[in-house]
């Protein structure tokens, strides 16, 4: 129960009303003050100050002052008139209930008008700064399209005297090769001229000639066609001898059964090549060769075209399905372009290819692993993917990589259980 403060002390004039309270060695910061027209409350614990007030105040005018361990209220009135007392006299416990009630909705209803009267004003000033945001974004672009404009006529203009220059210069080249043909033209009669009567002296000398010449020309034109008629060709018969395919190795050490098996393989890719697909009926015959096709896949995939890479990796498949590094470089370009679950077939299959585990296939099972386990995180499903990640890290544990995006994992399936 709070203890009611009654030591003190008031004045007054005709406008104003004069309160000073004693704070009793309370903190300031521990004292609340609230106050209306017809209502003022001091409350600093364990005391209470109550004053249902003689008549209405201006609370918005009004003042308090702290020192001292005092607080001075100065309390402006509305009409100017001498109060008898401070507070009303006679006020029953409903009144004083009524009284504070009422004074508790007129400061919320001011709170309220204040905070909607801010709320608009902040919209007024959203609203003119948008104004003149959009004002001067406008005169920017009619700025720049004039800019361009300016540039536009300029190139315009520039292109057309560039234009005119071609032009002039055009025509020049043409009256300079017009003079050139009538000069060569010139030359051409005088040299013509110059031969027929050279021509004229020759023919009149050969003339001369001709009559003793006949006779020994005609002998040695005999002899010269019977010189060059060539002997026929003797007939006779080639014959080729295929020699059987065999390995270069000693008997003692081949594997004859081996050797046989991968002569069937290549019976059938060669095969598969020359009537299954056909594709490859555009194609070179050294570009029919799956090594071939996945070097081509490689710098398609480095060069970022990640589609045409799929089609090379795809062709080199249907030649042969038993290369491991085919479907391992397939699943890498289907996580490029986010094809989650094709990449997770490859990764598989990649696996299931480089079975048994041994040292030489170590790397590309670590990258398939890797591979799978980045689609299955991609498509949120953390645990399948971390078990990906745990079996790399089985096959190389100091990839410190590898062990920092398997830390990732775990605290990504950590904070999702907690989250549960």
């Amino acid at each position: 129960m709070p203890l009611q403060v009654s030591d003190y002390s008031w004045q007054q004039t005709k406008t104003a009303v004069f309160l000073s309270l004693p704070l009793k060695g309370v903190c300031v910061r521990d004292t609340d003050v609230f106050c209306t027209e017809n209502y003022l409350k001091v409350n600093f614990p364990p005391f209470l100050f109550e004053a249902f007030l003689y008549a209405p105040i201006d609370d918005e005018n009004s003042k308090a002052k702290v020192g001292n361990d005092t607080i001075v209220f100065t309390l402006y009135k509305k009409e100017a008139a001498m109060w008898e007392s401070l507070s009303v006299t006679g006020v029953d416990k409903e009144m004083m209930q009524r009284i504070r009630e009422k004074s508790i909705l007129q400061a919320q209803e001011r709170a309220k008008e204040a905070t909607e009267a801010k709320a608009a004003a902040k919209r007024e000033d959203q609203k003119y700064a948008l104004s003149v945001m959009m004002k001067i974004e406008e005169e920017e672009r009619k700025k720049i399209e004039d800019m361009k404009e300016n540039e536009r006529i300029k190139a315009t203009k520039e292109l057309e005297a560039w234009k005119e220059y071609q032009r002039k210069a055009e025509e020049q080249k043409k009256i300079e090769r017009e003079e050139k043909l009538c000069q060569k033209e010139k030359q051409i009669k005088e040299e013509r001229k110059k031969l027929k009567s050279k021509s004229l002296t020759r023919n009149s000398a050969s003339r001369n000639l001709a009559a003793k010449g006949r006779n020994s020309e005609n002998i040695f034109t005999e002899k010269l066609k019977e010189d060059s008629i060539p002997a026929p060709r003797s007939v006779g018969s080639i014959k080729i001898n295929f020699t059987p395919r065999v390995f270069p190795t000693a008997l003692r050490e081949s594997q004859v059964a081996e050797e046989e098996e991968w002569l069937h393989k290549q019976a059938e890719a060669r095969r598969a090549m020359n009537t299954d697909i056909p594709e490859l009926c555009d194609l070179k015959e050294e570009e029919k060769n799956p090594e071939w096709l996945k070097d081509k896949g490689n710098k398609l995939f480095a060069t970022e075209n990640y589609l045409a890479a799929i089609n090379a990796y795809n062709l080199a498949i249907r030649l042969n399905n038993k290369i491991p590094l085919l479907y391992l470089n397939r699943a890498a370009c289907h996580l490029k372009l986010k094809n989650l679950h094709k990449a997770i077939e490859d990764s598989s299959k990649a696996l299931e290819l480089l079975m048994p585990p041994v040292t030489d296939n170590a790397n590309a099972r670590m990258k398939a692993h890797i591979r799978r386990g980045t689609a299955f995180c991609q498509l949120e499903l953390y645990v399948e993917g971390l078990q990906d990640y745990e079996a790399a890290l089985k096959i190389d544990p100091s990839n410190k990589i590898v062990q920092i995006d398997a830390e990732k994992i775990r605290n990504v399936i950590q904070g999702t259980e907690l989250k549960s």
